[in-house]
């Protein structure tokens, strides 16, 4: 310790030497003050000189008086006797006269007094004008002057040389210092340390950020020796020899195993993360019922988050407006609301209660704006209600989806709804019963809050499994176009009806423009792309993704593959650029497609499917089915 605060007092000194010497040399080059004289100093002798030369010029001549006195200062009165020396009469000596100041009779000089006027004339000295200004000084103009130029030159020589010694002194110390120390050795843990160490809650979360971190990055896949001049890959390819490749596939065997995806999603906020919700583990009977779990692209191994649920999770959604927020609809009716920034359990829940939901929830939705926004949710039971998130205690109004003319029950029980953009009020929910129905949240001119019964749009023989509008993008709107898929081994395109009421009985029920019936099993999933107008993506009961181009072709897909093992593939959702599609799996698995450049659509491609969509409308007139034109 002495030697180390010996170190730091020469360190010490040696900063203050420097900024000693900063501080002469700023001072040394700082402009000097100007030093400014008194006037008596400077212009005594010049004074003196206009003195004498003002008295030389008076022009007062002084008269000598019998005394010998001058009175040539005297300022008495312009009158005065007095007797004055006449200059003699007599020659001088020179010139032959007798001597000077003797008489030539040899008695005494005897004055002759004469009565004299003297004028004296006071004439005053010549004005000079002067001025007086006050001395400027700086401070420290009187100090004694500092050392000479040799005086500091040599006290920097002495200054620079104690320096240099102390900076010696001070690398040969911390030598020594160096060479002293002695590397100490690190204690070993014992087991118990060590396994506190493991099992604290600081060093799981450290390790778990730490490792998805690395594997992200781990995980980006690149060929790097692929080589470019072979030709393309055996892959899935469509009409115009585009591929379609598996990006990734996400299974977690203690989350997944023995779990069927439900549900799919990806964030609106984070296009690398998307969702998937599962049901029950029948062999698991200590782990939560439900599953949510948030996939990163990036992360193949495991998940980003894990959420837990007391009943199975049948629907899941991250929020439109708040990126952090996941939705859930959940067999028991409860509808939850998981965060990101907290643990795994939800932040908010409905009650089962009788003002909320009492039956299983397949069907959710988000409609409004980022400053109104509300969540709809469908039961199976036909109960309507519309939620505020920060608010899931009582929902906001709630509906009762009933259709008194069934020949069977006026229950409704919903599986799937669907607004289409831009619409708060109206929706459309597809039935077990295989019939689609248009209902509204509120009333409205002509029409009813609930189940607009003018129409009926009937078309499949067995349960619709999903329904999905056309999304409103591009220089055409198709937003009243929306296809629906069923366990009958169907797709069908539908046109939505405007009129609130039919002109004739006949126009009540509505027939679908066109059915896609090339699946060999259910069709458990359909969605339109949110980038092309004319393509959308069906998943079926035998393990197939299929893609569809009705510009190209009506009849058969695009684009065919089978998925994974070849297990029944539930659920669908299009990334928000088009090009990526997430596949939900009954075996737990959920797979990423890439479909390429098919994604991305053309100029014309608005224009040919709106042809398309004529053509359909015409063939559905000519077989005697009502439509109208497009």
């Amino acid at each position: 310790m002495d030697r180390r605060e010996e170190l730091e007092k020469k360190r010490l000194k040696l900063a203050e030497l420097r900024r000693a010497r900063l501080e002469r040399r700023d001072a040394l080059m700082a402009p000097q003050p100007t030093r400014t004289s008194t006037p008596g100093s400077t212009s005594s002798r010049r004074d003196l000189d206009d003195l004498v030369a003002s008295l030389v010029d008076r022009p007062a001549t002084p008269t000598l008086t019998i005394d010998g006195s001058s009175d040539a200062g005297s300022d008495r009165g312009a009158t005065s006797s007095s007797a004055v020396m006449s200059p003699p009469p007599y020659q001088t000596e020179s010139q032959g006269g007798l001597p000077h100041g003797a008489l030539p009779f040899g008695g005494r000089l005897i004055p002759e007094f004469t009565s004299v006027e003297a004028i004296i004339f006071d004439i005053p000295p010549k004005e000079r004008v002067v001025y007086n200004k006050e001395v400027q000084t700086v401070e420290g103009s009187f100090e004694p002057q500092g050392p000479s130029e040799e005086e500091l030159r040599e006290q920097i020589k002495a200054e620079f040389a104690q320096e240099e010694q102390l900076r010696l002194e001070l690398l040969e110390a911390e030598r020594l210092e160096n060479e002293a120390v002695v590397p100490q050795e690190v204690p070993e843990l014992t087991d118990e340390e060590r396994k506190s160490i493991v099992q604290s809650a600081e060093f799981v979360d450290f390790i778990d950020h730490s490792s998805k971190i690395l594997e992200r990055a781990m995980t980006e896949k690149y060929d790097f020796m692929k080589d470019y001049t072979l030709g393309l890959d055996d892959d899935t390819e469509d009409l115009n020899g585009n591929r379609m490749r598996l990006v990734s596939s996400f299974h977690d065997d203690r989350w997944s195993k023995n779990r069927s995806v439900t549900d799919v999603g990806w964030s609106t906020k984070h296009p690398e993360l998307l969702v998937s919700s599962y049901n029950k583990n029948p062999l698991a009977v200590n782990e939560p019922d439900g599953i949510v779990c948030v996939w990163n692209i990036h992360l193949a191994d495991r998940p980003e988050f894990v959420f837990h649920s007391q009943s199975d999770v049948l629907t899941v959604r991250f929020s439109d407006f708040h990126p952090n927020l996941i939705i859930g609809g959940t067999y028991s009716g409860q509808i939850l609301l998981w965060d990101t920034r907290a643990k795994s359990l939800p932040v908010l829940k409905t009650h089962l209660s009788v003002g909320g939901h009492t039956h299983p929830v397949y069907a959710i939705d988000m409609v409004g704006t980022q400053n109104a926004h509300n969540l709809i949710s469908v039961s199976t039971d036909g109960t309507m209600c519309s939620w505020q998130l920060d608010m899931l205690a009582q929902p906001q109004e709630t509906l009762a989806l009933d259709y008194p003319s069934h020949p069977t029950t006026d229950e409704v029980a919903v599986t799937t709804l669907g607004f289409p953009d831009g619409e708060t009020n109206a929706f459309w929910v597809g039935t077990e019963e295989g019939s689609v129905y248009q209902a509204n949240r509120y009333a409205r001119a002509g029409s009813q809050a609930g189940i607009n019964t003018a129409y009926s749009y009937k078309g499949h023989f067995g349960p619709i499994t999903g329904l999905h509008f056309h999304p409103l993008f591009g220089p055409m709107d198709f937003s009243d176009l929306y296809l629906t898929s069923s366990v009958d081994w169907t797709v069908k395109l539908w046109r939505k009806r405007t009129h609130p009421k039919p002109a004739t009985p006949d126009n009540a029920v509505v027939h679908p423009l066109y059915s896609f019936e090339t699946a060999d099993d259910y069709v458990y999933d359909v969605k339109w792309s949110p980038t092309h107008p004319a393509i959308f993506g069906t998943v079926e009961g035998s393990g197939k993704f299929e893609v569809w181009n009705l510009n190209l072709d009506t009849e058969v897909p695009v684009m065919s593959t089978i998925v994974g093992a070849g297990k029944a593939l539930n659920k669908l959702s299009w990334s928000k650029d088009g090009r990526h599609a997430a596949i939900g799996s009954s075996d737990g698995h959920v797979y990423v497609y890439d479909i390429g450049e098919m994604a991305t659509p053309h100029a014309e491609d608005w224009n040919i499917l709106q042809r398309t969509v004529n053509e359909m409308i015409s063939t559905q007139t000519h077989g005697n089915v009502l439509g109208n034109d497009y």
